[in-house]
């Protein structure tokens, strides 16, 4: 009896499942496939270029899985607030197949046209009607990624970068190495395009870069303001780069910009690169002030000799060189003599002693020798 009624139980729960799985619930409505806008635009200007760089959408706005994808608008505008795309500034091709999907381990997929590179990034070249004299002046950029029919579920996020204008990189940057260092020469083409209102808001100043050819890597040599006036020559001296290496120098205009309790900085374009080899040849300077005092009575004669130091960066040392009446010169030391002085043991009595002193850097340039000390010895 036990056995049938379990037996009963389990055919009417079988049959109660299959009725359940029988019911239809009522129709989803057909997904529109509308590309979920892009939270994560980013904004970058250098001189009369914005770069915008942001993630392709992998899913929908009701959260299926993008299966196409259509062309992307590229969105710019001089007004603060952006509802609408309006006139695109760049229309973007779509990609020739589904976007990856996070994890997946396909490759990413280009775009088939070259003016996206790679298929998130995008630099946008503003026309130089829209550039502005207003220090508060933006553009608002946004991106709309549409479907392969073309529609859309509305902008990304907006980013806003100044519009102020940048003044052009000089076109005649010349160097020349000197012990001093590297100089570079260029001609400033016009001056600043200030107003009275904006005067006091944006200042202009020429940035010089270094890049270390070998390394690859940039460093400031230093900056100088834009003349008020123009044009005009203008010169800066590196002192700070290594010798024995190869740079490549460039310049460019920056145009700071004061807002509220900030500054914001925008570069212009790059002036061409300048090559320079930093292969030292240059001496140090000749010593100076040189002094000859003897010294030995009651005890082993000796010449001291003082001098002023030298304050070349890279000095190494210095050589000393002795001469008696119509001699040669001949030098005392064997290594170089680190400090400004130097006490001659091997001199003789009778005998007058003429002395002079050069200047070693780290390199080898050694200077011209000093103008002579004479001493005698009783």
């Amino acid at each position: 009896m036990t056995l049938d009624r379990t037996r009963f139980t389990t055919v009417l729960a079988l049959c109660l499942i299959m009725a359940a799985c029988a019911q239809t619930g009522p129709p989803l409505p057909p997904s529109l496939e509308l590309p979920k806008p892009p939270d994560d635009l980013r904004a970058t200007r250098k001189g009369g270029h914005v770069t915008l760089s942001w993630t392709e959408p992998t899913r929908t706005t009701d959260r299926q899985t993008v299966r196409f994808l259509g062309p992307t608008l590229v969105c710019r505008d001089l007004a603060p607030e952006m509802t609408s795309c309006g006139l695109p500034a760049a229309r973007l091709s779509a990609p020739s197949i589904h976007p990856q999907l996070p994890g997946s381990k396909k490759p990413s997929q280009k775009r088939s046209t070259p003016q996206r590179q790679p298929p998130e990034i995008y630099t946008d070249t503003v026309p130089a009607s829209m550039q502005q004299l207003d220090p508060s002046s933006d553009f608002t950029y946004a991106v709309e990624v549409l479907n392969r029919n073309a529609r859309g579920a509305g902008l990304s996020n907006r980013v806003h970068v100044p519009a102020i204008i940048t003044l052009a990189p000089p076109d005649d940057l010349g160097h020349k190495l000197t012990a001093d260092g590297v100089v570079l020469t260029w001609t400033t083409a016009a001056e600043p395009p200030n107003t009275a209102d904006a005067a006091n808001a944006v200042q202009y100043r020429y940035r010089i870069y270094r890049r270390d050819q070998a390394s690859g890597k940039d460093a400031i040599a230093g900056e100088l303001p834009v003349p008020s006036s123009g044009p005009q020559a203008t010169q800066f001296t590196d002192s700070t780069f290594e010798w024995e290496k190869t740079y490549l120098y460039r310049v460019t205009a920056v145009s700071l910009l004061r807002r509220l309790d900030s500054e914001v900085q925008v570069e212009g374009d790059d002036s061409a690169s300048v090559q320079v080899v930093a292969h030292d040849i240059f001496p140090p300077a000749v010593p100076a002030g040189l002094q000859a005092a003897y010294s030995g009575e009651g005890q082993k004669p000796f010449i001291d000799l003082v001098w002023a130091p030298v304050t070349t960066v890279d000095l190494g040392g210095y050589n000393v060189y002795r001469g008696e009446a119509n001699s040669a010169y001949e030098k005392l030391n064997e290594v170089l003599v680190k400090s400004p002085s130097y006490r001659d043991s091997g001199v003789v009595p009778g005998k007058t002693y003429t002395y002079t002193v050069s200047a070693v850097d780290v390199r080898g340039n050694e200077s011209q020798r000093s103008d002579p000390a004479r001493e005698p010895v009783p």
